[in-house]
């Protein structure tokens, strides 16, 4: 062990990122991992979803269940592993397996956990093995048979032979849900049968109630429910043969038009005419007289007579007697007696129990068949000796192979700063323009990420991928090499390969402009010159073009004018010379002007002596590149990390740096690799074209020549 002269644990530091790590490398490092002062930690919290790292492995670090990992929370679970392995050491080797003999035995909870390998071992058919890994572990059936309590206290049908007890546990199953059993087979837990017999008791509570009003809600027995399917079948067609009947008494005028006219009748004529078509449904169910009743036999639309019979022999005959005509107070009175029914059924229970005949649910839930399932859910939940074991071999099996992992992303982020392995934050490589993004995170909340992440510093592209078969998802990706002319958004189009492997297309959707790096920022002056000069062209041409079209528009009206007009009335305008005199003179000084200027650079800079002339060059470039670059400067050494992790939940320690040469790493740009030949020829090329240099060259000598008669140079 590695001590200081008190005894305290010598802890080694490494600077990377601009700030000091500790050195997570030795057992000695594990077991003394509590001591260190939290404020040296890199990380303090981060979640347990979104990173490319083990969910499981997290949930099960997860102390509190809140869904983030916290300092105490990761020195709880190094504590346990240094107390129930001899060698915390083998934390720092590759892989899952777990040797018997490196458990602890001394102590109860190694043994306990001893018991438990070698009990999982015989199990899964490799009594008196030597080793256990996470494989051993894969099938909850075969560590869990489900006809053995197993401590998760849901009991599934193999649980029991009693078969009340079985039908009672299938029928929670269908109508409440299926808890799954460690075996994986679905089972009932003490909450799903609370409630079930929830609803089973509001489900014989409304049974009952049909029972204690029978008189009421039962009017017509047994066959009420027929009674009210066969009355609300005909319901809309009836009340629109009384409603017309009344308005034929109202005024007796409408009664023509109530009916169908001849025209109706003639248009369905043609037709291949059936009690199905609804040509004949459509017509009213029978003549309509002012005042009469409803016929129940003759005279009746073809295509009603069925659901009418049903009507007379289901409602009317037992209320009623043998009827041969309905008149609209029967009617009526035969719609109340079932208002009872239609209330008692519109208070029905919204639940797939209210579905079970009454027999049917007073068997399931006889006092002693319940009695029986609820004994059997309270000994499986504490018959957990063999659960509690292996709870806890998958959680040592767990951290065994991704404790180390998690510790160089949280105590210190030697993974992100190392470049031998991706950090856990890392979800893949994003290829545009280019180049290769590493440093590629996954986002949940883009409104919160895009608030926090711009003050990273750093050049940011947010993307939306998406991949046939998966949901879609959004990463942001840092850009610190390159440059950023063609990042258009939206619109530019690139591929993300995450940790898998798997290629994701890729848009891009919002851009954070930042420095990228200082050479681009030496050529960002000229850039933008270009780009302003550029758009002033196409501005001028634009107007011009716009100008002369109106011009020629205004000529042809013109002379469209002037040929209407009397000849002997048309004048031109005449010719104004010194207006253009004028004109040419101002042209003349213009470019005398500038001829002038140009001169006096040119002569002063060939006035000079040579070894003077690079030095004036290089400080007109560092006039014009100068501020821009020490600004780029600047900012590219206050990148920082911490934002962009922040951003998605997690509370970073420190300033983790981001500058120019760990940038450069980050990002790739394309090269042609070393020893690779290279053809200038392109037979594709813009073809040299002098006349603008000479055209531009002799303007310049014109203005210089001129400017020299006049007596300026």
């Amino acid at each position: 062990m590695t001590t200081t002269p008190s005894g305290q644990h010598r802890w080694r530091f490494f600077r990377s990122g601009g700030f000091d790590q500790v050195r997570i490398e030795t057992a000695d490092d594990l077991r003394h991992l509590g001591a260190l002062d939290q404020k040296l930690w890199a990380v303090l919290a981060c979640p347990t979803a979104g990173l490319e790292f083990d969910e499981r492995t997290l949930q099960l670090i997860d102390g509190d269940g809140d869904g983030r990992i916290r300092v105490p929370e990761l020195r709880a679970a190094v504590r346990w592993v240094c107390e129930v392995l001899r060698d915390p050491g083998l934390l720092f080797e590759p892989g899952d397996s777990l040797p018997l003999a490196a458990l602890d035995d001394r102590h109860t909870e190694g043994q306990e956990l001893l018991a438990a390998a070698r009990e999982v071992l015989v199990r899964v058919g490799r009594a008196g093995g030597d080793t256990l890994s996470m494989e051993d572990l894969a099938d909850p059936a075969r560590l869990f048979p489900p006809e053995r309590f197993n401590g998760d206290g849901i009991v599934p049908t193999a649980l029991t032979s009693d078969e009340a007890v079985r039908a009672l546990i299938e029928q929670i199953v269908a109508s409440v849900g299926a808890q799954t059993d460690r075996s994986g087979q679905p089972g009932v837990s003490a909450d799903t049968l609370q409630a079930f017999l929830a609803a089973a008791e509001q489900v014989r509570a409304w049974q009952d109630k049909a029972c204690s009003e029978a008189a009421q809600i039962l009017a017509f027995g047994d066959g009420t429910a027929a009674a009210l399917a066969a009355f609300d079948a005909v319901q809309a067609k009836v009340e629109d043969y009384f409603t017309r009947c009344r308005l034929a008494a109202f005024d007796e005028r409408a009664t023509d038009a109530l009916n169908p006219a001849d025209s109706r009748y003639a248009d369905i004529a043609a037709l291949a005419l059936s009690d199905a078509r609804q040509e004949v449904a459509a017509l009213p169910l029978a003549k309509v007289v002012p005042g009469a009743a409803l016929p129940l036999v003759d005279g009746i639309n073809p295509a009603w007579q069925a659901a009418m019979a049903a009507l007379r022999e289901q409602v009317v005959t037992p209320v009623l007697g043998e009827q041969t005509r309905l008149t609209l107070a029967q009617w009526q009175q035969l719609s109340a007696r079932l208002t009872a029914y239609r209330e008692w059924q519109a208070a029905k229970p919204a639940t797939p129990v209210a579905d079970l005949p009454a027999e049917g649910l007073s068997s399931l839930v006889q006092p002693a068949t319940v009695a029986a399932l609820q004994a059997l859910i309270e000994q499986d939940a504490q018959s957990d000796t063999d659960a509690t074991g292996v709870d806890a071999l998958e959680k040592l099996l767990r951290l065994r192979r991704d404790l180390i992992t998690l510790l160089r992303n949280f105590v210190n982020l030697s993974d992100f700063y190392g470049g031998q392995q991706p950090a856990v934050f890392q979800a893949g490589t994003l290829y545009i323009d280019q180049r290769s993004c590493d440093l590629c995170l996954r986002v949940a909340d883009m409104g919160r990420h895009a608030a926090l992440a711009p003050l990273s510093g750093t050049y940011l592209v947010y993307c939306q991928c998406v991949r046939q078969g998966e949901a879609p998802m959004t990463i942001v990706a840092a850009m610190t090499g390159g440059d950023s002319d063609e990042m258009m958004v939206p619109g530019r189009n690139g591929v993300f390969y995450d940790r898998a492997g798997r290629d994701w297309n890729a848009s891009v959707i919002k851009v954070v402009e930042a420095p990228i790096s200082v050479r681009q920022a030496f050529w960002a002056p000229y850039k933008r010159v270009a780009r302003m000069i550029g758009d002033q062209i196409q501005k001028f041409a634009a107007a011009r073009d716009k100008d002369v079209e109106a011009r020629s528009a205004a000529g042809v009206t013109q002379v469209g004018t002037q040929a209407e007009a009397p000849a002997d009335g048309a004048r031109q305008q005449a010719f104004d010379i010194a207006k253009f005199a004028g004109i040419f003179a101002a042209i003349g000084l213009a470019l005398g002007a500038l001829g002038t200027a140009l001169a006096a650079v040119v002569s002063g800079f060939l006035g000079l002596p040579a070894w003077q002339m690079p030095l004036v060059v290089l400080g007109m470039v560092l006039l014009i590149s100068g501020p821009s670059m020490l600004l780029a400067w600047l900012k590219l050494r206050q990148r920082n990390l911490g934002p962009l992790l922040d951003a998605n939940g997690w509370a970073v320690n420190i300033r983790a740096r981001i500058n120019i040469p760990f940038g450069a790493s980050l990002t790739g740009v394309a090269a042609l690799p070393a020893g690779s030949e290279r053809s200038l020829h392109d037979p594709y090329a813009d073809k040299a074209n002098p006349w603008p240099w000479l055209v531009l060259l002799a303007v310049l000598l014109g203005a210089v020549f001129w400017a020299y008669r006049q007596g300026w140079l």
